[in-house]
């Protein structure tokens, strides 16, 4: 069994959102996390987790929203945390600096958030961007666990994050040519990664240039099971084992 930890599964990007829980469930990828990251988007993903039994959400508002987030839409997250047991967990939240930004406008939303998660208990999953140096600062400051999404900084990035409690979600970015992830990965545990598709962003090789999909995950999967010399199964096994031990999935 595989899960995708982190996807964008709405009617924006697909036509029919039965297809695609279709096809992920028949390529044994039998749970999804939703991201709910825009305020629009809210009432959509409610209806979709309570329609099926195989999606679960995490909620919060990326860093693009700074200008649409008011205080009142941080206690309506609040309330939605702790009344549905489909939303487990705070996400995606962060930091994005690679367009022009309010950066202290950036990292106020970010913490704001981060005082509900480490309030409520719940994990966190952290949007980083070119801006490593002040996600980290700001992680410091917070009890909290949970995943960096679409990890693909350095190892010694990802051994600061790892120190800190937090699991490297690991998407299509692996299958890339150009990247170099594979070094990374080869040198860090498997206890410390989780599976990711980012849907419908960053489609793995050889589909890249179409819609992604959970239905790909056994791709990301079998490249890492080959840059770490595991058969694919227990790649499965074992980042299935750490979602559970992270996400209070059922």
């Amino acid at each position: 069994m595989f899960i995708d930890t982190h996807c964008h599964i709405s009617n924006k990007y697909y036509n029919n959102i039965e297809d695609i829980i279709n096809e992920c469930l028949s390529n044994k990828v039998n749970q999804m996390i939703l991201s709910c990251c825009e305020k629009d988007d809210i009432d959509e993903s409610l209806q979709l987790i309570d329609k099926y039994n195989c999606l679960y959400a995490t909620f919060g508002f990326h860093p693009d929203q700074i200008d649409k987030i008011t205080t009142n839409d941080l206690k309506k997250l609040e309330q939605l945390l702790k009344q549905n047991k489909k939303i487990i967990g705070v996400g995606e939240i962060g930091l994005d600096y690679h367009y022009p930004t309010d950066k202290e406008k950036q990292k106020k939303l970010f913490e704001e958030q981060l005082i509900i998660a480490q309030r409520l208990n719940m994990p966190v999953v952290i949007h980083s961007r070119d801006a490593t140096q002040d996600t980290i600062e700001i992680l410091k400051k917070y009890k909290v666990k949970g995943v960096i999404h679409c990890f693909s900084g350095s190892l010694e990035t990802a051994q600061i994050y790892i120190k800190m409690g937090f699991k490297l979600g690991i998407g299509g970015v692996v299958t890339f040519k150009n990247s170099n992830l594979a070094t990374v990965i080869s040198k860090i545990p498997m206890e410390n990664i989780v599976l990711e598709t980012d849907s419908p962003y960053l489609t793995p090789s050889p589909f890249r240039g179409s819609t992604n999909s959970p239905k790909y995950i056994p791709i990301i999967a079998e490249k890492i099971s080959s840059i770490k010399n595991l058969p694919i199964a227990e790649v499965a096994k074992l980042t299935t084992k750490n979602c559970y031990e992270l996400f209070d999935l059922k």
